[in-house]
């Protein structure tokens, strides 16, 4: 079979997302689908072919893979990628990366150590509007940057423990911190508040149903995300801007105005490769540049998202991981 022939670890919803999407690239074959739930893996079979498999490593012992798709729960991060790698097979890793900085530092040496390619899912950076915003800020002096992410509440158990999702910011508005990343830099400080004020009184909830956290970039640049998960029945916002002088950028996930009018616009861009097809063609072709985000760039945005944590549990300020210069 000629192309890219690809098992995937875990059949919930973003994996449909991405089995979707691999659908409609001639060169991705899916000829394994595991999943703890042995119904779940054999309803995906059914519907996009493969063999269904309940234990992965019985997938990976069977099934000559080029690629694995790792889409299951940030707690459930064993081995499964240090596995892979050992087997030479390349990666897509699901956001958030890990939980801990060990581990996604142990997935980071193996990656490099078997010479593989590894993509994050960070889908945003593929979009036309992102591609356009990094072009328009990439010569400019952004002085600061603000983001809001406001929804309602996963009904999915383990989003809603602490200790299994990492919170709103590591596990969902991840995707808004790593633009911040990807538009501006690396961060070097980090200071957050976290309370829970609107769900206290729901069962089975630990996460913060508010959080905020500031950030100094190292170009200088301050930064803040708010994200909560409150808002229940409906509503909510997803926008970032930036501030210049003179201008105010605004970004959505759709398209991104400056304002005032007068001010020169972002160049409109035509469609981009999805981060399926980037990660297709890279493995096709041999060339890492078509993947946006590399596992080290997503084990990054992680770092920053677990040094918020660290901050709202100590109540002071903390420096990433990687701004250690460790």
């Amino acid at each position: 079979m000629s192309g890219v022939r690809i098992g995937f670890l875990g059949a919930g919803g973003i994996a449909g997302h991405h089995l979707k999407q691999l659908q409609e690239i001639p060169e991705a074959h899916v000829v394994a689908i595991c999943d703890t739930v042995a119904e779940r893996s054999h309803a995906r079979v059914q519907e996009f072919g493969g063999q269904a498999y309940s234990d992965f490593r019985l997938m990976l012992e069977r099934e000559e893979l080029d690629a694995l798709y790792v889409c299951i729960p940030p707690f459930a991060h064993e081995n499964a990628e240090l596995l892979a790698a050992e087997a030479g097979v390349h990666l897509f890793v699901e956001k958030p990366v890990a939980l801990t900085m060990e581990k996604g530092l142990e997935v980071a040496a193996a990656i490099r150590k078997a010479r593989i390619l590894a993509a994050v899912g960070y889908t945003l950076r593929n979009l036309p509007a992102t591609v356009a915003t990094q072009a328009y800020l990439r010569d400019k002096t952004v002085a600061m940057v603000t983001c809001n992410r406001w929804g309602g509440l996963p009904g999915t158990p383990w989003w809603r423990a602490m200790d299994r999702s990492g919170g709103q910011l590591v596990e969902m508005t991840t995707h808004q911190m790593d633009l911040m990343r990807y538009f501006l830099g690396e961060v070097v400080e980090v200071h957050a508040r976290y309370a829970c004020r609107a769900l206290a009184d729901v069962p089975g909830v630990t996460v913060p149903d508010v959080q905020l956290a500031t950030f100094e970039f190292a170009s200088g640049t301050i930064g803040s995300i708010s994200t909560s998960c409150a808002l229940t029945t409906g509503g909510g916002r997803n926008d970032m801007d930036f501030i210049l002088r003179d201008a105010l950028v605004h970004y959505t996930t759709r398209d991104v105005k400056v304002v005032p009018e007068s001010a020169p616009q972002p160049l409109l861009v035509g469609p981009q490769l999805n981060i399926d097809q980037g990660f297709v063609q890279a493995i096709l072709t041999g060339n890492p540049e078509l993947i946006r985000c590399n596992y080290d760039e997503g084990l990054r945005t992680l770092d920053v998202t677990l040094a918020a944590n660290e901050s709202a549990a100590t109540g002071r300020p903390v420096v990433p991981y990687f701004a250690r210069g460790s």
